[in-house]
């Protein structure tokens, strides 16, 4: 087709219009349909709950709407029941809405609110349990709704603690995660990788963001030989990049591989760097097709004052440098790191899943390390 450049900035800006009137459309009616899944679960628990309903009487509802509404699909025994539990989870008395609730407002202790002396400060208190409905709805309406049913499903599927549900709600929420992005996510255990990166990097640089990097990294998309070299890893990095990038988290943007920086008279060439849009810095990737060794750390740090220096800008926060290496020592790391002021993290990489239930025995093992460190 011709397109006279005469109209074509208006064309261009009546289907922008179209599109987001779409997109608007699109969400209002998932929002909707997942309002009713909740609606109906609620029904559905509470009459079952009570005694009032049996297996039977929730088949004859199925039959029910059936017979009434043909063409209607999801609203069989299984569907019915899955509204159920979808409701049951994020009930307020369920850990996953107290969770939430707890990054949203301030815990109220009973006892603290009975030995009050100041009524200010009851009247306070009471009024914010009071409000418990309110805020359960609203953890309904902007945050259940924001993703899609089939989203849900396999939350509900796939994950089995209260922090992990929660922790795969928000993740899809916040990177607006497709369904086929959410199931890697929940597939490749980014849940227990965050938190063992958390874990591992809370007690070395407290100055690196929660729940931001993960250990280790799943790069299992990259289809890599075994021997591979640094090069082939960077290469299938680059020609995979848009993978490489879901698996890292969003908010990166691309500045290149053999990124060029100069100190005195000599250039270096840096592995994979990356602006972050969010925390407004340049990381900076460095590969290791071997396990960590502390003068890793010495380079990656030379790089890191190179950017900081030459390439970041006045506004930008300081760089940050991530170390992917094939495994490493805990020890060896905490070492390396006791005195190390710049924000960087060591990470292995796996070119091939590991199974979820190892990575969770991992978490659950360094938990209790950490804990009795802390007594």
């Amino acid at each position: 087709m011709n397109l006279d450049n005469t109209y074509k900035q208006d064309f261009e800006h009546i289907l922008t219009l179209i599109t987001e009137a779409r997109n608007r459309v699109y969400s209002k009616a998932n929002s909707e349909l997942v309002l009713l899944y909740f609606n109906v679960g609620k029904i559905v628990s509470d009459k079952v709950s009570s005694d009032k309903w049996g297996e039977n009487t929730v088949q004859q509802l199925a039959d029910f709407i059936q017979s009434k509404v043909p063409n209607l699909s999801g609203f069989n025994r299984r569907g019915l029941y899955r509204m159920k539990q979808f409701f049951e989870l994020y009930t307020p008395e369920n850990e996953v809405f107290n969770l939430w609730l707890d990054t949203t407002m301030p815990k109220v202790s009973p006892l603290a609110v009975q030995i009050s002396e100041d009524n200010q400060k009851v009247s306070s208190a009471l009024t914010q349990l009071q409000n418990i409905d309110n805020q359960h709805n609203k953890f309904v309406s902007t945050v259940l709704t924001q993703i899609q049913w089939s989203s849900h499903l396999h939350i509900l599927s796939k994950t089995k603690r209260a922090g992990e549900t929660l922790f795969y709600l928000l993740l899809a929420v916040t990177e607006k995660l497709a369904v086929r992005e959410l199931e890697r996510q929940i597939k490749t255990a980014t849940f227990e990788r965050t938190m063992l990166s958390n874990k591992l990097v809370s007690g070395v640089q407290t100055q690196l963001p929660e729940n931001f990097f993960k250990d280790p990294y799943m790069f299992e998309f990259l289809d890599l030989p075994d021997g591979h070299s640094e090069k082939d890893l960077e290469k299938a990095i680059t020609i995979n990049l848009q993978k490489f990038i879901l698996e890292i988290g969003k908010g990166f943007t691309y500045m290149g591989e053999q990124f060029r920086v100069q100190v005195g008279n000599k250039d270096y060439r840096t592995d994979l760097l990356f602006y972050h849009r969010d925390l407004q810095c340049l990381v900076l990737f460095e590969l290791k097709i071997e396990d960590f060794e502390p003068e890793f750390l010495g380079k990656l740090n030379f790089y890191l004052e190179a950017l900081d220096r030459d390439v970041k800008r006045p506004h930008e926060n300081p760089s940050i440098g991530i170390l992917l290496c094939k495994g490493k020592e805990i020890e060896v790391v905490e070492y390396a790191m006791a005195r190390n002021i710049s924000p960087a993290i060591i990470a292995d990489y796996e070119t091939k899943l590991i199974d979820k239930k190892i990575l969770a025995d991992k978490l659950h093992q360094l938990t209790q390390v950490l804990d009795k460190t802390d007594e």
